[in-house]
Parts: structure tokens; C-alpha cells; sequence
């Protein structure tokens, strides 16, 4: 695909009970932002009824389609999905409206692994009530890998000041430090070095390493991670060439603004990454699923179920996911379109620069 293409852009309703619909409707309702993507919505046409008609909101009109190939540029398109007679509720967490958030992401997943889209922008929701038969659904970020059968792959947390990439996502703080080990973390590494270079453009990134346990285990006192584990991580990454630094410890890494002379921090579980980071940018910063064959971003936020209804929710944090998203797709064709176009120098030889002195 050229890098000037127009992109098909997937984006799941996320809960309707949540404000997934809400920043949807707003944002797209602007047609100025059409002409650089083609929006394809997957999700209960009720809902975005419903939720209209709440707001007054009467220049949100959708081109109803069964399928992304059938969509049409300029228009929001709208692919059904979900019960027509399902009762909204806003602020309210419930099973039915997690098989509704399901169903518009199953859809949007089976078209995207066709090939029918070159983008994905979820909305949030709720994973306590997403339930899928013979599996635990644990966020978009697994599901997505599993169904794009991807093993290797990364949770990142982005914004203009701070990346965050994640060596453990959603899992226990009691199972972490059982989970970790030094191919895990070299692993880890080398798909934020990549991302960075392929997704973000970064020559030559420079990444710091966290450490796991307090002061980085006050020398074996609080653990030995960090000596067994993450530093031969770190040695070894350093060794094939790359600016990788650590670990450091998290409180005072973060405290003294250590990580604004990196281009991103790796982080050893989900809280130690996300919270200075929803500190620092939660209005702008969205979550990107690295190592994915397709672009996939979202909000940083949850399904704030405290305001969904009321009209107040900030579209600041989607809309950037979907920029970013956009920007992704660009600099990842930008890249393989100069790979595939790249220009053979000819060998340098001596006699080729002899030059007469003589006067």
C-alpha cells in the first residue's frame, strides 16, 4: 500500500454503557477530519440513535454497511452489529453490554485480519464483563495478538513526553517477579527498540530499563531481580549495540524527571508503568499495541461509567489515538516503501578520486 493511500479505519463502540460512543460521535461528526481516513464503526446503530437523540445531536448521520468494503469515503460508515432491542443504561456495568462491546470488536477483528482495514481505534471497555467461551478475555491487547496469532507482542503507553512499554500487562502483582526472566526482558526491549525505530521514527533509540523491587533491592535486602535477572538483560542488549540504561528505580526515576533524556522507559508491570504516566499525560496519551501485523490504538482512559450520559466526556485522548494511529500507518509505509526503493551505491575505489596536483 502507498503511503499516500486513503486508510480504512476500524473503530469498535467499546461499552455503550461507557463513553465510548459518546467521544465516537463527537469526534467524527467534524467532517473536516473525513478527508484522511475512511471511518468504519462497528457497533449498535440503536446506540448512537439513542445517544444522539439524548445529546440533540442531529448532523451524526451513518452509511450502514455489512462490511468494510463497502465503504465509502466523506460518509461516517456503520457496520451493525449487536441486539436492536438492547436496553441502554448508562453508567451501568452489566453482561449484555459486554457481549454488545464483543460483537463490535469481533466484527471489526474478522474484517481487519481480511485485510479490509489498515487501522484499528478501540473504544473502552469493560473486560469483568466480556465473556468468551473457552478463554479469559484479559483486554484488547491479548485478543488482538491471539487473533492475529501473534506471540510476541507489547503493550505501549504513548505520548509526545513519555513512552511506557510494558514487560508484563495484566497480570497479578504476586505472579510478576515469577514471570519475569532475562530472555523475557531482552525480548521485551528489542520490540520497543523496533517499534520505535519502524512506528515512530527514532534512529537510535535510547531506552531505560526499571528495576522490579524497591531501590532497586537495596543490594539482595528486597530481592534479586534486578542482579540476576534484568541486568544480564540489560548487558546483553548493550553488547548488540543498543542504548539500553538501567535499571533504575522507579520512585526516584520518575521523581526527578530522569526519563525525559530517554526516548522510552520499559517497565516491569502494569501499575509501575501506567500510573506516572496517567500522571504525566492522561488527557493526550493513548495506548498502542506494538509487534501487531495492523496499527491498533486506543484512549488511555476506561469506560468512565461515573460520566457516561452526561455529554461531559473530553475526546482529547481518542482523537490523538486516532491521529496516532494515522501518523503510524504513514511512517510504517514511509519505511517499506524506502526499503523496497532503496538506492545501490556503487563500490568506492581509490582510482575513481585521483586527482592531477600538478601546476
Amino acid at each position: 500500500m502507498s503511503s499516500k493511500s486513503i486508510l480504512n479505519v476500524g473503530i469498535s463502540m467499546g461499552d455503550p454503557n461507557g463513553v465510548g460512543p459518546e467521544i465516537i460521535i463527537k469526534t467524527l461528526r467534524h467532517e473536516s477530519l473525513r478527508k484522511y481516513f475512511v471511518p468504519i464503526v462497528y457497533g449498535n446503530p440503536a446506540v448512537f440513535i439513542a445517544y444522539c437523540k439524548q445529546y440533540e445531536i442531529k448532523d451524526f448521520r451513518f452509511n450502514l454497511i455489512k462490511d468494510a468494503s463497502e465503504a465509502k469515503q466523506d460518509e461516517i460508515n456503520l457496520v451493525a452489529t449487536g441486539n436492536k432491542d438492547f436496553n441502554l443504561q448508562p453508567g451501568t456495568s452489566s453482561q449484555d453490554a459486554g457481549k454488545e462491546a464483543f460483537q463490535a470488536l469481533q466484527k471489526m477483528t474478522e474484517q481487519a485480519t481480511e485485510g479490509k482495514l489498515q487501522a484499528l481505534v478501540t473504544a473502552p471497555l469493560d473486560k469483568g464483563t466480556i465473556e468468551i467461551e473457552g478463554s479469559k478475555f484479559t483486554g484488547h491487547t491479548g485478543y488482538l495478538a491471539e487473533q492475529f496469532e501473534v506471540e510476541d507482542y507489547m503493550m505501549l503507553l504513548s505520548s509526545d513526553e513519555l513512552k511506557v512499554g510494558l514487560v508484563t500487562e495484566h497480570l497479578a502483582l504476586t505472579d510478576v517477579a515469577a514471570s519475569l526472566n532475562t530472555e523475557l526482558i531482552i525480548s521485551k526491549a528489542n520490540m520497543l527498540y523496533d517499534t520505535l525505530v519502524k512506528d515512530f521514527s527514532v534512529v537510535k533509540p535510547k531506552i531505560a530499563v526499571l528495576g522490579l523491587n524497591p531501590h532497586n533491592g537495596d543490594k539482595g535486602t528486597m530481592g534479586e531481580e534486578e542482579s540476576t535477572i534484568i541486568q544480564p538483560a540489560i548487558e546483553q542488549l548493550k553488547s548488540e549495540g543498543k542504548l539500553i540504561f538501567g535499571p533504575y528505580p522507579a520512585d526516584g526515576f520518575f521523581g526527578n524527571r530522569i526519563f525525559t533524556q530517554f526516548d522510552a522507559v520499559l517497565a516491569m508491570y502494569h501499575d509501575q508503568g501506567l500510573i506516572p504516566f496517567k500522571y504525566i499525560a492522561f488527557e493526550d496519551g493513548i495506548n498502542y499495541t506494538a509487534g501487531l501485523s495492523i496499527i491498533r490504538t486506543s484512549p488511555d482512559h476506561g469506560t468512565a461509567f461515573d460520566i457516561a450520559g452526561k455529554g461531559t466526556a473530553s475526546v482529547t485522548s481518542f482523537m490523538t489515538a486516532l491521529f496516532e494511529a494515522l501518523s503510524i500507518c504513514y511512517r510504517r509505509n514511509e519505511n517499506e516503501d524506502m526499503k523496497a526503493n532503496f538506492l545501490k551505491f556503487s563500490e568506492l575505489k581509490p582510482e575513481r578520486f585521483k586527482m592531477n596536483f600538478s601546476l
